[in-house]
């Protein structure tokens, strides 16, 4: 039995800048360096991220788990582009 290569899973970043205050956990945990802080600021005041370089989410999930908001949600490219 062969087996193939196996492909690296990919995920899309989706950011709810309303209700981010600018904590930074998110950027500064991520493994691949996704996202970035932006310097523009949300209607709170705050810098909300944006995603830097979207090619390198590993679909890890960690932003969305540390950030102490809930603003931050990742989503299977792969199952997203199926059901489009």
């Amino acid at each position: 039995m062969r087996f193939g290569k196996l492909k690296q899973k990919t995920g899309i970043v989706h950011i709810n800048k309303l209700w981010c205050k600018g904590c930074g956990f998110c950027v500064k945990y991520c493994p691949t360096g996704v996202l970035e802080l932006s310097k523009e600021y949300n209607h709170k005041g705050y810098h909300p991220p944006y995603v830097k370089h979207a090619d390198q989410c590993r679909l890890c999930k960690f932003c969305e788990v540390i950030c102490p908001e809930f603003t931050i949600y990742v989503t299977d490219e792969e199952e997203e582009n199926h059901s489009a």
